[in-house]
């Protein structure tokens, strides 16, 4: 028997990456809506008078808020990793990430291969190293 390869990701961050990948379109939404609101909040004004430290020109004040809110940098950088894996990748890799991920992602293995004319096997190779090279991109192991 074959072992499987895992390339050295635990089973949980592979599920992980999995995950975010189904969830791909609701992120690049969530990212859209968490910048609008970010956009859109006004800063706390400086109620108590005297120098409040904060920085004065708006525009910089609105790229500081945007450039350190940690969720939105972690959606992006999820959302980065995703987008670059699938632009760089094959042809056939970017049909499974399509087909299972994206279109069809109640299509079991055994159908989803038959889709993409290969074997079973081949089909979750791939999926394999679509998801290791993912978590390369985001540093995960």
């Amino acid at each position: 028997m074959i072992a499987k390869v895992n390339y050295g990701l635990s089973k949980p961050t592979f599920k992980h990456i999995e995950a975010e990948i189904y969830k791909y379109k609701n992120t690049v939404e969530e990212i859209k809506k968490l910048r609008y609101n970010i956009i859109q909040s006004t800063p706390d004004e400086n109620v108590g008078g005297g120098r409040s430290g904060i920085i004065s020109n708006p525009t910089e004040m609105l790229a500081t808020r945007l450039d350190t809110h940690k969720q939105l940098e972690y959606l992006e950088d999820i959302v980065y990793a995703i987008e670059t894996v699938y632009n760089i990748s094959p042809l056939h890799f970017r049909k499974l990430i399509k087909l299972r991920y994206w279109e069809h992602p109640d299509l079991n293995w055994d159908d989803l291969a038959l889709e993409m004319h290969c074997s079973k096997k081949t089909a979750q190779r791939w999926r394999d190293k679509i998801v290791y090279n993912i978590a390369e991109h985001l540093g995960w192991r």
